[in-house]
């Protein structure tokens, strides 16, 4: 390009593009004269100003988007630490309530859930056949001994007990004939009338009739047999189930049970009773060592409470204890006889009972709520005399009078958590106020459906 030129955009004849060319200032001078190209120069300056603004105003938003991107930022960064440290500067301080363990003499004691069961139960079944013309009970009644229950036709057992008195008969006045021949056999014999074989067979004679007669004997109390247990009777006072078998049916006996017999009843006795459980491994360790310090009745008592009731009234003995523990549940098995004078006491049911294990001791007791299971350990919040929380583990005991026994692990003068056990962990400094363990009856809660 030569210096002095001037430019010009110059549209091909087909108008399909446009090219800049420099030209000589007295070709410039002619575009003023040539309205096409002047409008197209025009136009084109235009598109390129229009361009330029754009370019211009797009710097500038963006550079507005950056400047409102880094007054946020900076304003975050300045409120974020105000609202965080008062929250972590200001921890508030928990208050719990302490009161010193409750002191007080308690026999120590286990206690376990049993089962009754009857002392004696048999199953009433027929040592003879034949029709049930009769039964002697309402289903569920509480029998006495002796009592009539069922009776079985007897006219078959009558009518054998005759024959056999009758075959007594016959076999006396055999036994009268023969004893009458013998004695003629002998004095004829002194006076050598007959020979000493017709003596002997007169001997023999007389033994014959004699056990005759005891066979006669034996057969009438074989029938008096049968013809007794036509009636059965109540082995023992006792509380009957069900007949199994009505009136008119033919049932099937045997003496020896030999043959297939038919099943009348069941009957249980109701006084005593047996209460039925099981000792695990540690309760019977304890057990056996508290045992041994203490001889006579008091190591065998026990008292049960039953479902429906909040006291422990009812007294027994503690009277076997299994020789073995069993293998599979790790637990050895004990039983209690019990008195039933009342009859409430049902086989089947179920009743807490607790062992005495010696005389009364001293002993701690604390609310079961502040104790604290830590995987196998239970643990008691206490607070010494800098108020931190300090955790102790303890061995525990049974419920008694609401509370739980303490056996190991905790002090009298210690101060325990008993409200606001939860909000409190180990370490921790907190805000304790005196508070009071109130006891309650040394009673069962009664189980209500």
């Amino acid at each position: 390009m030569k210096n002095g030129n001037d430019a010009r955009l110059v549209q091909s004849e087909d108008r399909k593009y446009t090219k800049l060319e420099y030209v000589e200032p007295s070709q410039a001078d002619r575009l003023d004269s040539d309205p096409i190209q002047k409008e197209t120069v025009e136009q084109t300056n235009s598109n390129q100003r229009e361009a330029t603004r754009k370019r211009h105003v797009g710097a500038w938003v963006a550079a507005a988007v950056l400047i409102c991107l880094a007054v946020g930022a900076a304003h975050l960064s300045n409120v974020i630490p105000v609202t965080k440290t008062p929250a972590a500067a200001a921890a508030p301080v928990p208050s719990v309530v302490v009161s010193a363990p409750v002191t007080k003499e308690v026999v120590p004691q286990l206690q376990f859930l049993g089962q009754f069961s009857a002392v004696d139960r048999v199953e009433l079944r027929a040592q003879v056949g034949g029709t049930l013309t009769r039964i002697g009970f309402k289903d569920g009644d509480v029998v006495k001994q002796g009592d009539l229950l069922f009776q079985i036709d007897p006219t078959p057992y009558q009518i054998k007990l005759n024959e056999g008195t009758a075959q007594l008969e016959s076999a006396n006045a055999r036994l009268e004939l023969a004893e009458r021949e013998l004695n003629r056999a002998n004095q004829l014999r002194l006076k050598n009338v007959i020979p000493p074989q017709d003596l002997d067979q007169k001997v023999a004679e007389n033994q014959a009739a004699e056990a005759a007669v005891d066979s006669a004997r034996a057969a009438i109390a074989d029938a008096k047999f049968d013809l007794d247990y036509c009636q059965i009777i109540s082995p023992f006072t006792g509380k009957i189930g069900t007949h199994l078998v009505s009136v008119g049916n033919l049932i099937a006996g045997s003496r020896a049970e030999s043959s297939p017999t038919t099943l009348l009843a069941t009957i249980v006795s109701i006084d005593p009773i047996y209460l039925n459980f099981d000792m695990s491994e540690s309760d019977y360790l304890v057990f056996l060592r508290q045992r041994t310090k203490q001889s006579g009745p008091l190591a065998n008592k026990v008292t049960i409470a039953l479902s429906d009731e909040n006291a422990f009234t009812r007294e027994g003995t503690l009277d076997f204890v299994d020789n073995t523990l069993d293998r599979s549940s790790g637990t050895i098995h004990a039983r209690a006889t019990i008195p039933n004078k009342d009859l409430l006491l049902t086989p089947g049911e179920f009743a807490r009972i607790r062992v005495d294990l010696g005389a009364p001791e001293p002993s701690l007791l604390v609310p079961d709520a502040s104790v604290l299971n830590d995987q196998s350990n239970h643990i008691v919040m206490t607070v010494d005399a800098n108020n931190t929380v300090v955790p102790k583990v303890v061995e525990l005991g049974d419920i008694r009078h609401g509370l739980r026994v303490i056996r190991s692990g905790l002090a009298r003068t210690d101060r325990v958590v008993i409200e606001g056990v939860l909000l409190v962990a180990p370490g921790v400094k907190v805000n304790p106020s005196n508070g009071t363990i109130r006891e309650k009856s040394d009673q069962l809660a009664v189980l209500k459906p």
